[in-house]
C-alpha cells in the first residue's frame, strides 16, 4: 500500500510551494452524485458505518478491513465487487485547497522508485493514474500488478481509491467500481486533524457486537 503521508522533504520549501498545484480535484457534480460528505448524504439510507466512511450495501459486495499489524488500527477498507477490489482511505485535508494533484505525483514517483510505471489519464473523477507495479510472489517469482489510483478532494477531506482486478482493463467492470466509489460517504467529523492524517476507520458496529464473547 502506497503511503500518502510519507512526503519527500528534500529541496527548499519555496521550490516545493511553487511546484505544488493546490487546486481541488473533484467532479463538478460531486456534492450530488458523490463521493459525498456526511452533511450531503441521505440520512435514512442503510449505510454500513465504518467510522471515517460509510458504504452503501449492494448485492455481490464483500467488505474487508485492512489492519495494521502492530497497532491493530484499521488503515483501509477493501471492497470486493464486480471481480475487482476497491481500496478506500479517507484523509483530513485543508478547507480551501486540495491534495490530489500533489499526491498523484508523489504516488507516481514512489511507483517509479519501485521499478514500476504509471500513465496519467482522465477518468470519471478527473485525473487518475494507471499503474503497473512490480510484485514478488511467496515462491520468489516476480510479476507485475495493474492498478488504477483515483482521488477526490471534498470539504476538509480527501478520499483515495486504489482499484485492482477486472475494473482496470474492462469498461463494464470499471463503470460498476466507479459507481461504487461514487456511493461512498466520508465522515470527517469536527475533531481538528493535520492534513494527510488518516480519518479513523472502525469495524462495523454489528460486527463488533457479534465478536464480543458471551457474558458469564
Amino acid at each position: 500500500m502506497t503511503d500518502i503521508s510519507a512526503v519527500d522533504r528534500d529541496g527548499s520549501e519555496q521550490d516545493r510551494a511553487d511546484a505544488i498545484d493546490t487546486a481541488k480535484s473533484a467532479p463538478v457534480d460531486r456534492d450530488i452524485e458523490g463521493p459525498l460528505d456526511e452533511t450531503e448524504a441521505n440520512a435514512v439510507r442503510p449505510y454500513i458505518d465504518l467510522g471515517g466512511v460509510k458504504v452503501l450495501p449492494r448485492e455481490g459486495l464483500h467488505l474487508r478491513l485492512e489492519v495494521e499489524e502492530g497497532s491493530k488500527r484499521v488503515v483501509a477498507i477493501a471492497l470486493d465487487y464486480a471481480e475487482s477490489t476497491l481500496q478506500l482511505q479517507p484523509f483530513a485535508a485543508p478547507r480551501s485547497t486540495g491534495l490530489w494533484n500533489e499526491i498523484r505525483q508523489q504516488i507516481a514517483d514512489q511507483i517509479r522508485k519501485q521499478g514500476g510505471t504509471t500513465t496519467a489519464a482522465d477518468g470519471t473523477f478527473g485525473p487518475e493514474l494507471r499503474a503497473e507495479i512490480p510484485t514478488v510472489a511467496p515462491s520468489g517469482d516476480s510479476s507485475t500488478r495493474l492498478a488504477r489510483f483515483i482521488g477526490v478532494d471534498g470539504p476538509r477531506w480527501f478520499l483515495r481509491g486504489v482499484i485492482a482486478g477486472k475494473a482496470v482493463v474492462d469498461a463494464d467492470a470499471a463503470a460498476k467500481i466507479d459507481d461504487l466509489f461514487r456511493s461512498v460517504v466520508v465522515v470527517r467529523g469536527s475533531t481538528p486533524m493535520p492534513p494527510r492524517d488518516l480519518i479513523p476507520l472502525q469495524m462495523p458496529k454489528a460486527v463488533k457486537a457479534a465478536a464480543l464473547p458471551d457474558a458469564p
